[in-house]
């Protein structure tokens, strides 16, 4: 089956959950006319369904193909990519000055679930550029930026993060890769990095890689990284492209899913060294590339939303057409659709409500960006950017766990046939699972969840979205509503161990930091679980108060998350409190 945008569904996370209306209403947007969001996202779904959704399994099957230090992509990549950027979708958050449109990040983060949804390898390759042009809009002089910013915004030249090493990945500090000066300000970049994603395509005629170096003189660890523009070609005077740059993919990983997506070794040095140029200032290149990974990381988050709706899309479709078995009670003849059992229904409920709430939580995150960007008052942009900065992590794990789950819940409501690649359910299931993976480990995430985002200022952000989750609760209490059933209850009791949970780790920290760090994924699994039912709540009181005709169906959504996924949380806490000592005795076992 082919794809379709939940606009509906989309809408009201974005306004409702994530708070998109309200801070419209607050002044926080300038101008921004939030009418227009509607129409942005029916014209993305349908470049989508039309363009980028039938290249999918194309792209699965075709993969890439490298030779000579060229990668040729699958059939009808490059031309999708051109119309993809003619229709201006590259452009959509970049910023005005260079040819953006200037649009909040919050409408781009809808687009980006669209693309992501579509044809999860195409939407990489613009995720990535996305996360260029902030860090050179940020930290680049305004030469680069006048050479380089505007064909990367207009998606007409991409852009690359070039991190890992062999002997470098989660610990970036370890990387070799050498940088010297030359007399006339460049830098010389010799070295050799691995898992570049879109390191080498056929879609533009220039890539603008990004690269984190070490200078001779560097400080060890990550004090002494430096970030450099690596064009693939040199840029001549007039703008035209000049001399082939010494950076080279010289190999090609092949991998579990994304196949479409070259990822590549890139070599630089085997004729005197690229020629790069430095981002920002020598030896702050980490502060430089987090401006890029932090973009990337929500980005990845609406990967797996994406991921996670496109599979549920397909399940429910097939659940409606597989007939096996009788419906409990059913007389006559014939077999009844998979549908009415209810363990398959249980399924695609589960597929359908985590993934709007990993939605939710994605937008949430980009509306505080947007708002610490945005906003006139000081202390509104502060406590937006502590907000997005809690969220960050919760928007890149959480949301990617859910989409390898509810990849995997597809798979099984196919049945036999989801372990057949003809049906499409394995290449969700297999796309899906480097999202967990890179742009930071998702034990990585957890672990900055409570050492920084928790800690920050006493946890004071933590406390804060706390309230506003109780307020929430107070609402679907307040309702009387029977169609919530124990929402109210089960939020509730949830919000009470997320309290608990988070002052034990605040307690931890510092005191106890392996305690605090052994209970650090089932602490983000926790609040995600949590926080993405409150959210789902929000957005059911929503839809009832504005009497849109979906309300009911948005009420048991919000009822099926809470009394089957949120309710977990009192289990989560006594997992972080009372497993420190199990994990400690791990050596005990496995050595």
């Amino acid at each position: 089956m082919t794809y379709r945008a939940p606009i509906s569904d989309m809408l009201l996370s974005l306004n409702h959950g994530a708070g998109l209306k309200a801070a419209v209403e607050a002044g926080h947007y300038g101008d921004f006319d939030g009418d227009i969001v509607s129409a942005v996202l029916e014209e993305a779904g349908k470049f989508a369904t039309d363009v980028l959704a039938p290249l999918n399994r194309v792209g699965d099957e075709h993969g890439i193909k490298l030779g000579d230090g060229k990668v040729t992509t699958a059939p009808g990549w490059p031309d999708a990519y051109k119309r993809w950027t003619e229709g201006g979708w590259n452009a959509v958050s970049g910023p005005e000055d260079f040819g953006g449109q200037g649009l909040p990040l919050a409408i781009n983060a809808a687009c980006t679930e669209i693309w992501s949804a579509s044809n999860l390898a195409f939407g990489l390759c613009p995720l990535l550029t996305a996360s260029a042009m902030e860090a050179l809009d940020a930290h680049g002089s305004d030469e680069l930026k006048k050479i380089y910013l505007e064909k990367l915004v207009s998606g007409e030249w991409t852009g690359t993060m070039q991190l890992t090493e062999p002997q470098a990945g989660s610990d970036v500090g370890a990387l070799r890769t050498r940088a010297d000066r030359q007399a006339d300000g460049t830098y010389r970049i010799k070295g050799t990095k691995i898992f570049i994603t879109y390191g080498e395509h056929d879609m533009t005629d220039n890539i603008v890689h990004f690269v984190l170096a070490r200078l001779p003189d560097a400080p060890a660890g990550t004090k002494g990284i430096s970030l450099f523009l690596v064009p693939k070609f040199m840029v001549n005077a007039d703008g035209s492209l000049g001399a082939r740059n010494d950076i080279y993919a010289s190999g090609v990983e092949h991998k579990l899913g994304m196949h479409a997506s070259p990822t590549c070794t890139m070599t630089m040095g085997d004729h005197g060294g690229a020629i790069g140029f430095l981002v920002g200032e020598e030896n702050q290149g980490m502060r430089c590339m987090f401006t890029m990974m932090n973009q990337a990381r929500l980005g990845v988050g609406l990967e797996g939303v994406g991921v996670a709706d496109r599979a549920y899309q397909q399940a429910l479709a097939y659940a409606q057409e597989r007939k096996q078995g009788r419906a409990i009670g059913k007389t006559g003849d014939g077999s009844d659709a998979i549908f009415v059992h209810p363990d398959v229904k249980r399924m695609l409920m589960r597929m359908r409500a985590q993934t709007a709430a990993a939605r939710t939580i994605c937008y949430a995150t980009a509306v505080a960006i947007d708002v610490s960007t945005r906003a006139k008052d000081p202390k509104v942009r502060a406590d937006a950017a502590a907000r997005a900065a809690l969220l960050t992590p919760m928007a890149k794990g959480y949301s990617t766990d859910i989409g390898n789950e509810v990849a995997y819940l597809g798979v099984q409501v196919h049945g036999g046939m989801g372990f057949i690649e003809e049906t499409g359910a394995a290449q969700h299931y297999r796309d899906a699972r480097i999202t967990a993976i890179y742009e930071g480990t998702n034990g990585i995430q957890a672990i900055d969840l409570v050492t920084r985002k928790l800690a920050a200022n006493g946890g004071a952000a933590v406390w804060a979205l706390l309230d506003e989750l109780s307020a929430t609760v107070k609402q679907v209490e307040a309702s009387n509503d029977p169609a919530f059933g124990t929402t109210g209850t089960k939020l509730r009791e949830a919000l009470e161990a997320l309290t608990r949970t988070s002052k034990w780790l605040l307690e931890r920290v510092a005191s106890a930091p392996n305690e605090a760090l052994a209970g650090a994924t089932p602490y983000l699994q926790q609040f995600g679980s949590t926080l993405g039912g409150c959210m789902l709540a929000s957005e059911a009181l929503a839809a009832k108060s504005d009497g849109n005709t979906d309300a009911a169906r948005y009420v048991s959504l919000a009822r099926f998350f809470a009394e089957n996924i949120t309710v977990q949380a009192g289990a989560l806490e006594r997992t972080v409190t009372e497993s420190a000592e199990s994990v400690a005795a791990a050596d005990a076992v496995l050595l």
